[in-house]
């Protein structure tokens, strides 16, 4: 039963986050010939404060 992780910026809509759980989701489980029912997604929102980018913030660099 594969777990993706997906980690990236907080903030994004519950649709966007709808769409990319389930492109995933499908994409998986065409790769590994494996019902769609066995995949797994977990989104983790990082605040733009907790992300380092070159030495700074991100919140600094946006």
């Amino acid at each position: 039963m594969p777990v993706i992780t997906i980690q990236g910026p907080a903030g994004i809509s519950k649709e966007v986050k709808k769409e990319l759980i389930e492109k995933v989701s499908q994409t998986a489980a065409d790769i590994y010939n494996m019902p769609i029912n066995t995949i797994n997604v977990l989104i983790i929102e990082n605040e733009a404060d907790n992300v380092g980018v070159s030495g700074k913030q991100l919140s600094e660099i946006k």
